[in-house]
């Protein structure tokens, strides 16, 4: 039912400008939620508590995370990208479970999806593997890439800064997925009023 809301909002956004199909960039963040103060022993699903059931534990840059993560695909549309699809899973799953391309188009996406293979044409930062440092022409490709990337943080920014969604109340993913639609929605329409003024 939510894809279908989605798809509907983004058709009705299309409408009043023009569809952008140069490339795309493709990123995630955490969604943090509650993880709850009950004893080890009790089943989540029988809290009685905000506590979320479906939220998993994550490390990232020797940091924990609790909660889910919120996948974005953006148009290559500068200064002001619109988000194209979106997708939420658990924090523990790793970006490349997600592959929000379309055939076709260009996806650029960071190191962290290296070595997973996207629908649309590949656009995935180089990384260097053991004992093997990475080439000149990759190194300028990253740099490259890495602008294209700048793209898809800024409706996190927004989504973060001006609508304060970096923290959820509710307890199941569906609902995080339902609530992190309409923060992509609402965002759209943040970036709709910037480009026509």
């Amino acid at each position: 039912m939510g894809r279908i809301i989605w798809n509907e909002l983004k058709r009705q956004l299309e409408l009043k400008r023009m569809k952008v199909k140069k490339g795309s960039a493709q990123d995630a963040t955490f969604i943090t939620s509650d993880p709850g103060l009950a004893k080890h022993e009790e089943p989540r699903e029988e809290g009685k508590t905000r506590r979320s059931k479906d939220g998993s534990f994550t490390k990232k840059n020797n940091k924990t995370f609790f909660g889910h993560k919120g996948h974005t695909i953006v148009d290559d549309n500068d200064p002001v990208p619109f988000i194209q699809s979106y997708a939420v899973t658990t924090a523990k799953d790793h970006d490349t479970r997600i592959d929000l391309s379309k055939h076709g188009i260009t996806v650029y996406r960071d190191k962290g999806y290296f070595g997973s293979d996207p629908k649309g044409i590949d656009g995935t930062m180089d990384r260097s593997v053991r004992c093997h440092d990475l080439f000149i022409e990759s190194v300028r490709r990253n740099s490259r890439i890495s602008r294209k990337i700048s793209l898809v943080k800024y409706p996190y920014a927004v989504m973060k800064r001006m609508f304060h969604f970096s923290h959820v109340m509710v307890t199941l993913v569906r609902r995080v997925r339902v609530k992190f639609m309409f923060a992509c929605f609402g965002y759209n329409v943040h970036a709709l009023k910037i480009l026509h003024g």
